[in-house]
């Protein structure tokens, strides 16, 4: 297990940053929940080949074992002849269902998400639960690595100007989370949307995560 999160980690810094879409737009931060009453703010830039976009997360916990996000930002979508700007507004809830200190190989979360990205004559609502497995790995007393993979069923309804349908993908996320400054996490990570018929099938993620 260990030789496949360093594989993951591996593979999301070494892969080109490709043109990219926590959660319903992507994972950003791993397994580990927030202790209680403490609170997490995340700011990304994504890329894909067809969209620019940029995001802010604020992540809390009021009860053990259990925390949730709220996520917003805004994006730029390339349509061909046009391009046109988005919102993007989401939540999730998420459970801890393991951790490294009781005996598990991976700290292991699940949980469930929604999102809604919106503009002129586009609506995608997307839906659906998830999961995500990491690992802290430290290389000095003050500072560590967590590669993490997390997926999503997504289920979404799709308004796109004539297009009026259902879709079903599998957005699969790898990424590692730099925490060797204090009090900055520095996150990256690869986007695959499998099955995924009406978004850029990969992207790359860039981004930060502010605990306070």
């Amino acid at each position: 297990m260990k030789k496949l999160l360093a594989t993951v980690a591996l593979a999301a810094a070494l892969l080109p940053a490709v043109p990219a879409r926590a959660q319903v737009f992507g994972q950003y931060v791993p397994a580990d929940i927030l202790p209680v009453n403490t609170r997490t703010f995340g700011a990304y830039v994504d890329f894909s080949e067809n969209v620019v976009g940029a995001l802010g997360q604020l992540r809390l916990s009021f009860y053990p074992n259990i925390d949730f996000g709220f996520q917003g930002g805004l994006s730029r979508l390339d349509t061909g002849p046009s391009t046109k700007t988005t919102v993007r507004l989401g939540g999730d809830l998420r459970f801890g269902a393991g951790t490294v200190a009781k005996g598990m190989p991976v700290d292991l979360a699940v949980g469930a998400a929604i999102g809604v990205q919106t503009g002129d004559d586009y609506t995608i609502l997307s839906l659906g639960p998830e999961a995500v497995a990491s690992r802290s790995f430290g290389f000095t007393p003050n500072a560590s690595v967590v590669p993490y993979a997390g997926a999503m069923l997504m289920f979404s309804s799709v308004d796109i100007a004539t297009v009026n349908n259902t879709d079903f993908s599998v957005p699969l996320r790898l990424g590692a989370e730099l925490r060797a400054i204090p009090g900055v996490r520095l996150t990256g990570e690869i986007q695959l949307r499998l099955g995924d018929d009406f978004n850029d099938h990969t992207g790359f993620s860039l981004g930060a995560n502010l605990p306070f």
